[in-house]
């Protein structure tokens, strides 16, 4: 039986981000959820346990028996290790999609130094403003096909307390005792990829920038079936 794909997105986003492709594995005869994490940053911090219980009741309903595929991106990569271990199907494969990755060992910060410096003059009562007003127009116009799209992408995204980036996550033991991947855009997350290598995982490289699964989910769909490929 084939494996149902988890699109997790990055809290600093949303679904919306995952749809397209969504849409393509589901034509390809896959089952696909696409759990929704737009109100994890609601409360009080820890908020990455509310990652992992929104994922975990996404998949409520489907048999305990079922694989599964993680496939995150940006800084959902940070919390595959916690989510791995929160759900009752198992997992066969994680990619890492143009993402974070956990430290190798010990709690993982969610942002470096240098972007919790940037992020904390933007903060409003501890509040940031949505994730594509952090940066320019010539940087934000180019990961948006059209109009529309960049419309239904920037409307769900949420404003995200700045405590959210100034927590750890969680890096169980163990968590990758099974085929891990990554599939690469582009600059920034280079270096990531570098170190997914090193790790041993499978790598891809698909050019374009840092939401191109909203703008090639076609190439985007076939890389993620390239990479796990043989898992089942």
């Amino acid at each position: 039986m084939q494996p149902i794909f988890v699109l997790v997105h990055s809290p600093s986003v949303g679904p919306a981000t995952w749809h397209p492709v969504a849409e393509q594995l589901t034509a390809a005869g896959y089952q696909v959820r696409v759990p929704s994490l737009l109100h994890v940053g609601a409360g009080e911090p820890p908020f990455w346990p509310r990652i992992v219980k929104a994922v975990r009741d996404d998949l409520g309903e489907i048999p305990t028996g079922r694989s599964l595929v993680l496939v995150a991106h940006s800084n959902a990569g940070l919390f595959v290790p916690s989510i791995r271990f929160g759900l009752d199907q198992p997992v066969i494969c994680s990619i890492f999609v143009d993402a974070a990755l956990p430290a190798r060992t010990g709690p993982t910060p969610v942002a470096p130094p240098e972007l919790l410096e940037f992020l904390r003059p933007m903060a409003v009562n501890g509040t940031l403003p949505r994730w594509t007003d952090w940066w320019d127009e010539a940087d934000i116009a180019p990961m948006f096909a059209d109009p529309a799209t960049r419309q239904k992408v920037t409307a769900e995204q949420p404003r995200l307390p700045l405590a959210y980036y100034e927590q750890h996550i969680p890096v169980p033991g163990g968590w990758d005792d099974h085929p891990c991947a990554y599939l690469l855009f582009g600059p920034p997350y280079n270096d990531m990829a570098t170190d997914a290598r090193e790790r041993g995982w499978r790598t891809a490289h698909l050019p374009g920038a840092h939401l191109h699964q909203i703008i090639d989910p076609v190439g985007t769909t076939r890389r993620l079936l390239e990479l796990t490929a043989g898992e089942s």
